[in-house]
């Protein structure tokens, strides 16, 4: 299970901890957009997410048509409630994967998402995201969240905390229903949940 300890005494500064993580990564693994709804403190926890997802892009291979160029970014996108503040900004900030430039967005609606590739969907879109699941499908997103439930509803990745480590869960079929190839690098330390029991 890919593990990360959240019980810091202090802030780490962000280009540090993505270093760090590069490294964990490896070894484990082998900024313009639209407003948030509502921008709730980030905590150290949501620091660690940022750099997860901003490590995802390095370990998803997307189908060529979700990119209209070699020069396309990888939208990082946040739907609903922001709860990374600025983390995710920075963990993007000048960062690249391959000829593609990395980009965070914000969207209200999930009709404001013109481009995503990885979409972090809040806590606060928890109520219906067994109805947005259908419609993100084709679009060919890496959906995650960490509420409960996102695994069994669709999601693809979803954090989970355990005695204060970040773990993930990986639902294999939602990632090929998104015509998503995983690396094994990713799915090696993870828990892969291939059907989710009721």
């Amino acid at each position: 299970m890919a593990i990360l300890n959240l019980s810091w005494p202090r802030r780490i500064p962000l280009r540090r901890l993505l270093r760090a993580a590069g490294l964990l990564a490896l070894l484990l693994l082998g900024a313009a957009g639209s407003p948030a709804r509502a921008q709730t403190p980030a905590t150290p926890e949501y620091q660690v997410k940022a750099v997860f997802l901003f490590n995802f892009a390095q370990f998803v291979e997307w189908p060529p048509k979700a990119f209209g160029d070699d020069q396309a970014p990888i939208v990082i996108g946040v739907l609903g409630d922001d709860p990374f503040g600025s983390y995710l900004d920075e963990a993007v900030q000048g960062e690249r994967v391959g000829t593609h430039p990395l980009v965070a967005r914000r969207f209200r609606r999930i009709e404001d998402i013109t481009a995503c590739h990885i979409l972090f969907i809040s806590r606060s879109e928890a109520g219906h995201f067994a109805s947005l699941a259908p419609r993100l499908r084709p679009l060919g997103v890496l959906t995650v969240a960490d509420f409960d439930g996102f695994i069994r509803e669709g999601g693809i990745i979803q954090f989970v905390t355990v005695k204060n480590k970040i773990r993930l869960r990986i639902n294999l079929e939602a990632a090929r229903g998104a015509s998503l190839l995983i690396s094994s690098k990713l799915l090696r330390p993870a828990m892969i949940v291939v059907q989710e029991p009721d």
